[in-house]
């Protein structure tokens, strides 16, 4: 579907850990299933007042991720909702066995959140930057996986995440994003929302790198090339529709993700296209590299996740598509 953007990327004051907060509150005081658990990152994660609010309803576990999410499974064995937040790299990679076992296989309704994706992990270094959290969560049978674009569709999303039976990953990030959406944006699970048509070349993005898809829109068409820019959320399910479209309509496929090349978004494409319509595609994001220490922007240049490497990508895969 088609959405009305902001006409500038502006960085707002709220954080995506304040929206995640504020929303879980709203959703506690009208379901007292909802639970909070954590790794002793509530501070980081902004989710004090949630304590303050709850207190009988928050579990800080200490540094022990899988136990968390052993208990998340106990919770939601016992009808409790458990949302379960820890950086992205240990919920995916620490605590895998737990969330697959305990979690998915045993049929449980936990939400597990992975903060700091990617380069947004920025100071904290390679050690906690989630590269592969994606496609490790994409491989377990069942488990939707999405990542918030915005605080706006964060917000939305909450209580459909809750209302969803089953174990949900989410991948957020904590801090300042992008604005992207205005209100009134319906977002659907599955859906992919389209932000701006074109007809030369597609770019299918997620997360941090939705932001710099439209900058890179922006920059191709002073160079007479239209972008078609589509915000695929959702990455299991995706949305094989909205791919199908928008490569029989451009004829030439861009992804760009805040994540290793393999096994997320520009897999999950590839492999749609691969099936059911073989189209030219450049796959944006990070080249089989560990992350390291770095202030945000530098580390998007470091990695070829910013405006200019999708632009390169994307007149190198028309060049090859003549």
């Amino acid at each position: 579907m088609s959405v009305n953007i902001y006409d500038k990327i502006k960085i707002k004051d709220n954080e995506m850990r304040f929206a995640f907060c504020e929303s879980l509150i709203d959703l506690a005081s009208r379901d007292e299933r909802i639970m909070l658990l954590d790794c002793d990152l509530m501070s980081a994660m902004g989710t004090i007042p949630f304590k303050e609010r709850f207190p009988e309803r928050v579990i800080d576990c200490g540094i022990q991720e899988a136990n968390m999410f052993g208990i998340a499974a106990g919770l939601s064995a016992s009808g409790k909702i458990p949302f379960a937040h820890t950086f992205g790299v240990f919920a995916s990679r620490r605590a895998l066995d737990q969330i697959f076992m305990s979690c998915a296989y045993a049929g449980q309704n936990v939400k597990i959140v992975g903060s700091d994706p990617g380069i947004c992990a920025a100071l904290n270094g390679g050690t906690h930057m989630a590269f592969d959290d994606l496609g490790i969560m994409r491989n377990i049978p069942e488990m939707t996986v999405i990542e918030p674009t915005d605080t706006l569709m964060l917000r939305e999303l909450m209580p459909v995440i809750a209302k969803k039976h089953g174990c949900v990953y989410m991948r957020l990030v904590r801090r300042k994003c992008e604005s992207i959406y205005r209100k009134g944006t319906v977002f659907t699970l599955g859906k992919a929302n389209v932000l701006r048509d074109g007809i030369d070349v597609g770019i299918i993005a997620m997360g941090y790198c939705v932001g710099q898809s439209l900058i890179a829109a922006d920059l191709l068409k002073g160079k007479g090339i239209s972008a078609r820019v589509v915000d695929m959320f959702t990455l299991k399910p995706a949305d094989r529709e909205e791919t199908i479209r928008t490569a029989k309509k451009t004829g030439v496929i861009i992804t760009a993700e805040n994540h290793q090349i393999n096994n997320a978004l520009g897999s999950t494409v590839a492999e749609i296209l691969a099936e059911e319509c073989p189209t030219p595609m450049v796959r944006v994001g990070v080249h089989d590299m560990f992350g390291e220490v770095g202030e945000r922007d530098y580390l998007a240049e470091r990695f070829e996740l910013n405006a200019d490497a999708i632009v390169k990508a994307a007149l190198r895969a028309l060049e090859r598509n003549k």
